[in-house]
C-alpha cells in the first residue's frame, strides 16, 4: 500500500544491466534519482518564488557535491 510519502518520492527501476562485480551501479542509481527529484522540486519553489534563487543554486551546488562524494566512493 502507498503512503503520501511513497507518492512523493517514487523510484524507478534501473534498466540497465548490472555487471556481476559492481553492485554499487544500482546504489548510484538511487543516489542520482534522489538528486533528481530534489533539484526537480528545488527548482519548482524557485520558480513559484517561495525560494530565492541564490539559495536554490547554494542547495543544488550542495546536492551536486554530496553526489560527487558518493560516486567518488563508490569508485565509479
Amino acid at each position: 500500500m502507498m503512503n503520501r510519502a511513497d507518492f512523493l518520492t517514487t523510484k524507478r527501476p534501473y534498466h540497465g544491466t548490472v555487471p556481476p562485480d559492481h553492485p554499487e551501479v544500482l546504489l548510484f542509481d538511487a543516489n542520482l534519482q534522489e538528486f533528481a527529484q530534489k533539484v526537480g522540486y528545488i527548482s519548482c519553489l524557485e520558480t513559484s518564488g517561495k525560494l530565492p534563487p541564490d539559495l536554490a543554486f547554494k542547495e543544488i551546488e550542495a546536492l551536486w557535491t554530496k553526489l560527487q562524494k558518493t560516486k567518488n566512493a563508490m569508485g565509479l
